[in-house]
C-alpha cells in the first residue's frame, strides 16, 4: 500500500526521487524475486486494488511510508487506516514501517503526535531490542543494538494496550513494536529497512533546505559535501573508509542485513502461507 497522494508521486518523479512502493518493491524483489507484487493508491480517491482483486486475494500486505500525519483527517489518511481494519478483520499478514507503524497503531486506538525533539533522519542511531525484541522473530539475525535508515517528524506517543513494544532509541521511545489490528498482528517499525543508500542521497536532495533550516548542515556545501560522501558509498558499498567517514557500518551497507526485518516477516508469513 502505496502512502503517499498522487501529487506527491507526480512531484517526486519529477525530481527522480523513487516513490515509496517502487523501493519497497525493489528491497523485497532483491530477495524474493518469484514473488508477485501489486500496488494500491490507496491515499487517492479514485483507488483501486489491481486486477478487481481483493484483500482475500493476497497472501499479505506491506504498508510503506508516506508524508501524511497518521492523525489528520484527510480521505488521503483515514482510508489508509480503514484498509488496515479491514485487512485485520480478515487475518492478513501485515508489515509496516514509518507510516506503517504509525496507521497500524492508529487502526488499534494507540495514538501518534509530532516529535518535539524534530526530525529524525538519515539514520536511526542506537535502537536498542527489549528483552522480547530480541528474542522475536522480527529480529531474528539482527544485532541488539543496530543503526537504520529512517525519515519522520511524528511518532507513537501511545501503544494501543494490546500491542508489545520491541524497540526503542533517544529519539523515539517506539522504533518497533507488534499492533494487534482484529484478527492480525502488524509487524512495524519506526524506521525504513527498505531504504537503500540512494534512497537516502535522493531524500536528502530533496530536504535540502529543510535539513540546512533545522540545523542538520549549516550550508549548502556542507550538505553536498555528505550527499557525494552517500553516493560514493551506494556505488561502492564495501568501501569501509567511506562508512566510517559517514558514521555508519554494514548495519546500513549490507543490504540483507538492513533488510531482515522484511526478510523475516516474508519467511515467517508469506511463504509459508503461499506453501500451503
Amino acid at each position: 500500500m502505496e502512502g503517499n497522494t498522487a501529487s506527491k508521486r507526480k512531484l517526486g518523479a519529477q525530481l527522480g526521487v523513487r516513490s515509496s512502493s517502487e523501493i519497497y518493491a525493489l528491497a523485497i524483489r532483491a530477495h524474493y524475486p518469484e514473488l508477485v507484487l501489486d500496488v494500491v493508491n490507496a491515499a487517492d480517491e479514485d483507488y483501486s486494488i489491481p486486477g478487481d482483486r481483493s484483500l482475500t486475494d493476497y497472501d499479505g500486505l506491506v504498508i510503506t511510508g508516506s508524508s501524511l500525519h497518521a492523525y489528520d483527517q484527510d480521505f488521503s489518511v483515514t482510508n489508509q487506516i480503514e484498509i488496515v481494519k479491514q485487512a485485520g478483520v480478515i487475518g492478513l499478514p501485515m508489515f509496516g514501517s514509518c507510516w506503517g507503524l504509525q496507521i497500524a497503531v492508529m487502526a488499534a486506538g494507540g495514538l501518534v503526535e509530532y516529535n518535539p525533539k524534530g526530525r529524525e533522519v538519515g539514520f536511526a542511531r542506537k535502537i536498542l531490542l527489549n528483552d522480547t525484541g530480541a528474542i522475536h522473530p522480527m529480529f531474528r539475525g539482527k544485532s541488539r543494538v543496530f543503526d537504520a535508515p529512517c525519515i519522520h517528524y511524528d511518532e507513537v506517543i501511545e501503544l494501543p494496550e494490546s500491542a508489545t513494544l520491541l524497540a526503542s532509541n533517544d529519539h523515539s521511545l517506539v522504533q518497533a513494536a507488534i499492533v494487534p489490528v482484529s484478527n492480525s498482528n502488524v509487524w512495524a517499525v519506526q524506521y525504513h529497512p527498505e531504504f537503500d543508500l540512494e534512497q537516502l542521497v535522493q531524500l536528502f536532495t530533496l530536504y535540502a533546505d529543510e535539513m540546512i533550516a533545522q540545523g542538520f548542515f549549516a550550508d549548502r556545501s556542507l550538505l553536498d559535501g555528505h550527499v557525494e560522501l552517500l553516493s560514493r558509498l551506494a556505488a561502492s558499498p564495501q568501501d569501509h573508509g567511506l562508512a566510517w567517514q559517514i558514521g555508519i557500518d554494514e548495519d546500513i551497507t549490507d543490504d540483507r542485513r538492513r533488510r531482515l526485518e522484511i526478510i523475516n516477516w516474508i519467511e515467517t508469513f508469506i511463504t509459508l502461507r503461499a506453501s500451503t
